[in-house]
């Protein structure tokens, strides 16, 4: 079987839980997880999820050899180079700074770095926006970030299947992210 690799970076907009259960779900998925998350996003795990350590068993509530820690100030890590070979990368969440950065094509971190390495390679890159309300310049960088080929994907939960907990909602958001990578999963987001 090959190993799937599948970057992640975690920024500071609200929504710990959307990126706690998406590695939750990739690495029972059996996918390598290789994340990078950003000092806002390190205190955003912190707030929302009472997470202040970056290792699997604070993260995932259990030991993994799956998750890879890389350094968001890393810029010479393998993440910065297409040579390292991912099936695509999602921003979960991704803060409307992080969204202009990768916008506009700057690459002074190592999650802006992987998802510029991401678009130039062709692969797939998700980015699931989740600060509101949406300005002028927000649109504009989806707009330039979609026509370069990524996909936006916002933390807007549906209703259609009846939720009844926030993690119904948290469980639409990544079963619909899970989706756009192919992973298979048994997240109740099937319209019947």
């Amino acid at each position: 079987m090959t190993i799937r690799n599948i970057v992640v970076g975690i920024t500071g907009a609200s929504g710990g839980p959307y990126a706690v259960r998406l590695l939750d779900c990739l690495d029972a998925a059996g996918v390598t997880v290789h994340l990078v998350v950003s000092s806002y996003g390190q205190r955003l795990l912190a707030d929302e999820c009472g997470i202040r350590n970056l290792d699997a068993q604070s993260l995932l509530g259990r030991p993994s050899t799956r998750l890879k820690l890389h350094h968001y100030r890393d810029l010479g890590g393998p993440l910065a180079s297409g040579s390292f070979l991912t099936e695509g990368m999602v921003i979960c969440p991704c803060s409307s700074n992080t969204l202009g950065s990768v916008a506009s094509g700057l690459g002074d971190n190592l999650i802006s770095r992987a998802a510029q390495v991401t678009l130039k390679e062709a692969r797939r890159l998700i980015i699931v926006h989740r600060e509101m309300p949406l300005s002028h310049i927000d649109l504009s960088n989806m707009l330039r970030l979609q026509a370069a080929g990524a996909i936006i994907c916002p933390a807007n939960p549906g209703f259609y299947m009846a939720p009844k907990t926030i993690g119904d909602l948290v469980d639409f958001v990544v079963g619909r992210v899970l989706d756009l990578l192919h992973v298979p999963h048994t997240l109740n987001v099937r319209w019947s």
